[in-house]
């Protein structure tokens, strides 16, 4: 067969392959199922209504094993919030899903092809590892709605040090609630065609409520790789709060509120 229409067949045959490809994912979505259409919320999936932070968007959206709230202007969520118990930290070797949009996302979350070729990781916000419990609790994680774009060397990196950390606290301390996102401003450079906006910088926030005065330890992490230790980068609430926008914890009594947003004890998490 003549070299050039062996080449124009085999350009048809990957076209196709790919095309078919993308369907299969695509249908991967009708099957997810709806929040509404379980058949009961999981108690140990339930972040503590008192916990929860302010959207500045208006668009709260309560998943059966964390609460996000979504910014439409970055195709990400603001943050999303869980609670991380010692009964969530199972290890059961799940098979990896593909990510899917986010249906409960009126405006659609972002499409994960935004993602590819963009020489940046799908990171997730609530950490696949820390939802293994649960087979719809891991599958979960992967709406992209819980996805914003990191350097690939911070997200295998320091920031997966961190994540190990926190499940090491919710250990220790019989669970923790966890807070956690991308720092969203304007003029943040983007990816693909729906514009997904990259953070410069990712903060989480872990409180601790097992003992009579709660405590809280919080982070803004640089997206980018480092070989430093993530308590380089502990800041106040109050500092997440100046760089957001958003009010953390406005539920709580302003006391409690307060001690809690305004300082850095890092000997009563284990660091001396």
């Amino acid at each position: 067969m003549n070299r050039k229409y062996t080449y124009i067949l085999i350009v048809i045959l990957v076209t196709a392959v790919l095309f078919y490809a993308e369907k299969y994912l695509d249908r991967q979505n009708e099957h997810y199922p709806k929040t509404e259409e379980q058949n009961s919320k999981s108690k140990d999936g339930e972040f503590d209504d008192s916990f929860l932070p302010q959207s500045t968007t208006g668009v709260v959206i309560s998943h059966n094993y964390f609460t996000l709230s979504y910014s439409e202007k970055h195709e990400q969520a603001e943050w999303v919030a869980y609670e991380l118990t010692k009964a969530h930290l199972a290890k059961n070797d799940f098979e990896r899903p593909y990510f899917i949009q986010d249906r409960e996302v009126r405006s659609g979350s972002a499409d994960w092809r935004n993602y590819k070729n963009s020489g940046y990781d799908r990171g997730h916000l609530v950490p696949a590892g820390d939802r293994r419990f649960d087979y719809n609790a891991y599958h979960e994680t992967f709406l992209t709605s819980n996805i914003s774009p990191q350097d690939h060397d911070f997200n295998g990196g320091i920031w997966n040090r961190l994540e190990q950390k926190v499940r090491f606290w919710a250990n220790k301390y019989d669970g923790v609630y966890v807070v956690s996102g991308g720092i969203l401003e304007d003029g943040l450079r983007t990816i693909g065609d729906e514009r997904v906006s990259i953070p410069k910088e990712f903060y989480k926030i872990v409180v601790d409520i097992s003992e009579e005065k709660p405590k809280a330890i919080a982070f803004i992490i640089p997206n980018k790789k480092s070989s430093e230790s993530f308590y380089e980068y502990v800041v106040t609430i109050d500092q997440i709060e100046k760089k957001t926008g958003i009010d953390f914890f406005p539920q709580l009594s302003d006391r409690v509120e307060k001690k809690l947003e305004s300082t850095i004890n890092l000997d009563v998490w284990g660091k001396r």
